[in-house]
């Protein structure tokens, strides 16, 4: 089917795949327990774009320049792991949860949208992924060129939005009653907690 062995199989790891907590995951966690459902949405939809930049440097091949050069590895990953610092000590020293929900009124979605975006696009092993997951079901006489990665790509894209969205609706109904309470105060120090373990997590990122 237009250069796609197995799509069936891929269909199914992708869906495990995307139910594996990864970093993504627990960055829409993150940002949906402290601001709530919109905040949430708004990064998924950054990290969506930022994947569907990976699919298409992946389908051109332009993903072998960080399987080839450790400079270039090491570059993003540092970058990545610095935007992710940054934003968890904002989280830390903001003031409360409550706060965090008020910004998202007064603050443009697309700030959101844009902090989803580069912490998907700076993450040098989501390249690498697409890099070695996607080839393994395109046939071998492939005359198609990019269409069957980008088919792939946009499966694999497609599920884990529905994924991520689940997570985001689950976690702000689980919440909500928080953002409330007495707890409100210490969501933002979790979300803070949770991104810096994040940019550890990427900094420990070894090039294959």
């Amino acid at each position: 089917m237009l250069g796609i062995d197995h799509y069936f199989v891929f269909l199914i790891s992708g869906l495990v795949l995307n139910i594996t907590p990864g970093s993504d995951t627990l960055y829409i966690l993150g940002r949906s327990l402290a601001q709530g459902k919109g905040a949430g949405m708004m990064s998924v939809f950054g990290i969506i774009s930022g994947a569907v930049v990976h699919t298409v440097l992946a389908a051109f091949g332009l993903s072998l320049i960080l399987m080839k050069s450790v400079v270039a590895f090491q570059l993003i990953k540092w970058l990545g792991a610095a935007y992710l610092f940054y934003m968890g000590i904002k989280a830390l020293r903001a003031k409360s949860a409550a706060a965090g929900v008020k910004e998202m009124g007064r603050t443009a979605n697309r700030k959101i949208y844009m902090q989803g975006f580069l912490t998907n696009l700076l993450n040098p092993k989501v390249a690498l992924f697409y890099l070695a997951f996607l080839p393994q079901f395109v046939s071998v006489d492939n005359t198609y060129g990019a269409l069957p990665f980008l088919i792939l790509g946009l499966t694999f894209i497609t599920t884990g939005t529905l994924w991520c969205t689940l997570v985001v609706i689950g976690t702000d109904l689980a919440s909500r009653r928080l953002r409330s309470g007495a707890m409100a105060k210490y969501l933002n120090k979790i979300t803070g907690v949770i991104f810096i373990a994040l940019g550890i997590k990427l900094l420990r990122a070894v090039k294959p």
